[in-house]
């Protein structure tokens, strides 16, 4: 049996994927909650100063960013760290459209004006307060404008193709688009070497750039000077991208027009121009079954065959990688797990490690230091030597 530990509300429809291999248990309950856990199950629960059990062999995020958890730290101990991308990407995709049609047309500003004739005695008073009013919010449409999107993954992709067919025209920057990935946005997206070049063609630009050490504060004062005056700038990714007090002062001017946001920080709220909302991207029913449903699936996977997808700290790995006389010994009676630092070859490794077994089929992939190897073989595990560059070894037996 193996236990899964849950540190948030995790959807019913993805906690149902488990077997009755599975144990699943409430982990947010304090430190006893994650001992002797094999997976965890987590949201938004910040894991930076957790400790954790020797048992653990994995994390799933049900969501995109992991930046609540220590990814160099698991990495190190062995600890996969799996994240569930484009599983939320439809909700926020359709947040985000929102918020365009939102900002372009006044409508939060409208709105709050509108309840604020509460007071009024009667209808006809209503009545003539709008007709008299609502000139003062009378926006732009969206068609026929440009939105740049900075960051073309599985969300900008999307957002890009929708506002394409919503008559936009489109730019799009992403410095590591991959051909596979271009492949998923209508020929009609124009793409742009520098996200300089972006912001000077943009009427609207959205963000969808990870929360990395490299790109924290990348949206400062220097890069949205080159901004078009007047942009509409949508964050819907995370908060540390943009440099605040930066971003005050280019909406003070009038360079930035306006910021629509879905994190809440204390030197923007009530600010004018500035639209927040309470971390809604991926709060809709579908994306939270999508999300739990994959996370549920990748820690299946890697309990039980050892096989990596969607890890942010290790290669994905599979029996596929190997061809046909991997596919074909799946069945094995031992498969050998192993997880390194530092070796560049890991099936090599592994393969010295138990010479003296007869390997049916073995497979490695290396990402950056960290490596994974798999080794089928129907001979009986013992022993395990102690190699440095392993971080861990696990034997999975179908006995």
């Amino acid at each position: 049996m193996y236990k899964i530990a849950t540190l948030n509300k995790i959807s019913p429809v993805g906690l149902e994927k488990f077997t009755d291999l599975y144990d699943i248990v409430d982990g947010a309950e304090g430190p006893s909650g994650l001992q002797d856990a094999a997976g965890v199950l987590v949201r938004s629960q910040v894991m930076h100063d957790m400790e954790m059990p020797e048992t653990l062999l994995a994390i799933a995020r049900a969501g995109a960013g992991v930046n609540n958890i220590p990814l160099d730290k698991c990495a190190d101990e062995g600890i996969i760290v799996f994240n569930t991308p484009g599983a939320n990407a439809n909700s926020v995709k359709e947040l985000i459209l929102g918020a365009l049609i939102m900002s372009s047309r006044n409508m939060s500003e409208s709105i709050a004006w509108v309840n604020s004739l509460k007071d009024q005695p009667d209808i006809d008073d209503i009545s003539k307060a709008v007709e008299k009013g609502k000139s003062k919010f009378a926006g732009h449409e969206i068609y026929g404008h440009t939105l740049g999107v900075l960051g073309l993954g599985a969300i900008g992709a999307m957002v890009a193709n929708a506002a394409i067919g919503l008559g936009m025209k489109v730019v799009g920057y992403d410095p590591y688009l991959t051909p596979a990935a271009k492949e998923r946005l209508l020929f009609d997206v124009k793409i742009v070497d520098t996200p300089e070049e972006l912001l000077a063609e943009s009427d609207f630009a959205t963000i969808h750039i990870p929360s990395m050490d490299s790109t924290n504060g990348m949206f400062n004062k220097e890069l949205l000077s080159h901004a078009k005056d007047g942009l509409i700038l949508l964050n819907f990714s995370r908060d540390k991208l943009v440099v605040e007090k930066d971003l005050l002062e280019l909406l003070e001017s009038g360079k930035i027009y306006k910021y629509v946001t879905d994190f809440a920080t204390p030197g923007i709220m009530g600010v004018e121009r500035v639209t927040i909302m309470p971390h809604l991207g991926a709060s809709t029913e579908e994306a939270e079954d999508n999300c739990a449903v994959m996370a549920a699936e990748e820690l299946m996977a890697f309990i039980e065959r050892g096989e990596i997808k969607n890890s942010v700290n290790f290669p994905a790995i599979n029996l596929d990688m190997a061809g046909e006389d991997a596919l074909a010994a799946a069945d094995s009676k031992n498969r050998v797990v192993i997880l390194t630092k530092g070796e560049p070859y890991p099936e090599k490794l592994i393969s010295a490690m138990f010479a003296d077994k007869e390997a049916k089929a073995v497979v490695g992939a290396v990402r950056g230091d960290y490596g994974v190897a798999i080794l089928l073989t129907d001979d009986e595990i013992t022993e395990v030597p102690a190699v440095d560059e392993v971080l861990k070894v696990r034997v999975i037996s179908r006995d």
